[in-house]
């Protein structure tokens, strides 16, 4: 499936790899989810939330996350990227990606609506991020549509001076690729539980 907003790949990664991502997943720390508003590159371990902040996040989000930067993954992931810039007509400039984010759905949880872009470029000590922002995001679902309830992933955008929102649930291994720019959610879980991985690639600011 195609338009301006996302670029569908459905099924393409198989069923044994989703599960063994799943699985290595498991021997990796776990954290709580949070959103910019929060910071970054925050580690809340370090510096937990406030009593305000922690509320705060409760009505934007509520997921666990784990951290990834293998190589393999990449692999997988970034041709669909680059299918997706060219078919879909974006042609974006990025250079790279930041670290994958696995994240675990669980029943009641969600996302709420937000973009993936950052308000300002990034600025931390690694010198290769200095001065860019997100420009594409990926997402690939890992779990069978059988073992979850809810969890749709929802984009918004104006059409004909109306608000339209297109809703997808998407099949295991399959990948959507879209601007970083565009607003999209996470609708809540009503059972079971939701496994995906999100992919942001950085380049060079818009002008």
């Amino acid at each position: 499936m195609h338009n301006n907003l996302f670029y569908t790949f459905n099924s393409v990664l198989s069923s044994r790899l989703c599960d063994h991502i799943i699985s290595y997943s498991k021997n990796l720390e776990s954290v709580k989810g949070i959103t910019g508003q929060e910071g970054q590159d925050r580690d809340i371990k370090l510096k937990p939330l406030s009593r305000k902040e922690e509320k705060n996040l409760s009505k934007t989000r509520d997921s666990s996350i784990v951290w990834m930067n293998d190589n393999w993954i990449y692999k997988e992931i970034h041709p669909y990227v680059e299918q997706a810039n060219k078919l879909a007509g974006w042609n974006f400039q990025w250079d790279y990606s930041e670290s994958i984010q696995f994240t675990k759905y669980s029943k009641g949880q969600f996302y709420d609506w937000h973009i993936d872009s950052l308000d300002e470029v990034i600025k931390n000590k690694d010198i290769n991020h200095d001065g860019k922002n997100r420009k594409l995001s990926a997402t690939c679902n890992l779990s069978d549509e059988k073992d979850y309830g809810g969890g749709e992933l929802q984009f918004c955008h104006i059409k004909k001076g109306k608000i339209k929102i297109d809703t997808l649930k998407m099949g295991k291994g399959s990948i959507i690729v879209f601007p970083s720019y565009v607003w999209h959610r996470v609708k809540p879980i009503t059972r079971g539980n939701r496994y995906s991985l999100v992919v942001w690639s950085l380049g060079q600011p818009f002008k």
